[in-house]
């Protein structure tokens, strides 16, 4: 009737707004430091542990939820955000992961600024694998979105550390959207990789070509000489080269179409058309290595060079 409904109204709004906010200062320790059992699954997130008073404090103020924290060092202007995975850490102290401690630029001991926050879903991210190593994953999408699970929000700029087959892999925040920090909470995030860092593209190599001397032979000189050798005695092709016989006794002349072969354009390969049973000719690059004085090393080479003994001599017939 008098107004006063109205005005206890207003004062319980602006009393609300006072109470929305959390900003306090913790000595920020390494998960290692926590007393008691080992905890491997905060290392592995990015997620801290709080001490009970915290969560008594925030109980009383109108936050949303889940709660995200931003983390300050202010001796060294840097920044991180954070979940909370639980309540009980000792009164006055906080424990975070080793990564998010090397991102802050803390020691063990250090004052770190605890601000309650509300960031926007993500949408996008790009992170950089920080070694090469991280291309051996097969599936490295999957590896990640099963990594991030331990994950309350992501920072650009940020070294996050994931762990796959008992090895750690650091990746560099170098993007996220809509906001510089986001909530990847119950989300539908697309993620992109860039090059990692030390990788190099493998450069594809040619094959060597053979040098090339005149008349289009390829080789060295030394197989440039026998080829000519060769080509001299095979200066045409003759196609069917021989006789045949008739049946009425006949001769009969047979021999075979000739047709020149240009000596410059004749390529290696060509088969020896002019063979005859029982000699071979093999053109090969094994000359014997030569002496200061250019002259070969050595008397020349013979094959099967000697003489044959019989036990015993056969008469010639007259």
């Amino acid at each position: 009737m008098f107004g006063f409904g109205r005005v206890f109204d207003e004062m319980n709004q602006a009393v609300g707004q006072r109470m929305t906010s959390f900003n306090t200062q913790y000595k920020c320790y390494s998960i290692m430091m926590l007393p008691g059992q080992e905890r491997e699954d905060v290392e592995r997130g990015g997620k801290i542990i709080m001490p009970p008073s915290a969560l008594d404090h925030l109980s009383r103020l109108h936050i949303s939820y889940p709660m995200l924290f931003k983390l300050s060092n202010l001796k060294a202007s840097r920044t991180t955000h954070c979940g909370v995975l639980e309540f009980v850490a000792d009164e006055g102290k906080i424990y975070l992961p080793y990564w998010m401690m090397e991102n802050l630029l803390v020691s063990e001991g250090d004052l770190v600024g605890v601000t309650n926050c509300t960031l926007p879903v993500a949408s996008y991210s790009r992170f950089q694998p920080l070694s090469p190593d991280f291309l051996d994953i097969s599936n490295p999408k999957a590896v990640l979105e099963n990594a991030l699970r331990n994950f309350a929000c992501l920072s650009k700029d940020d070294v996050i550390s994931i762990q796959y087959n008992s090895k750690k892999y650091n990746l560099c925040v170098l993007e996220v959207r809509p906001g510089n920090a986001v909530s990847i909470i119950e989300c539908d995030m697309s993620v992109e990789f860039a090059t990692p860092i030390g990788y190099e593209h493998p450069q594809s190599h040619k094959p060597k070509e053979d040098t090339q001397v005149d008349g289009g032979i390829s080789g060295t000189p030394d197989v440039k000489k026998a080829l000519e050798e060769y080509m001299q005695e095979n200066e045409g092709f003759q196609a069917f080269h021989g006789q045949g016989n008739r049946l009425d006794g006949k001769k009969k002349n047979t021999e075979g179409l000739k047709s020149n072969i240009d000596i410059n354009n004749l390529q290696r390969g060509i088969p020896n058309y002019n063979w005859s049973e029982g000699t071979f000719k093999y053109i090969r690059n094994n000359e014997p290595p030569k002496d200061t004085d250019g002259d070969a090393a050595g008397p020349s080479f013979s094959a099967f060079e000697g003489e044959g003994k019989a036990l015993r001599k056969k008469k010639r017939q007259p």
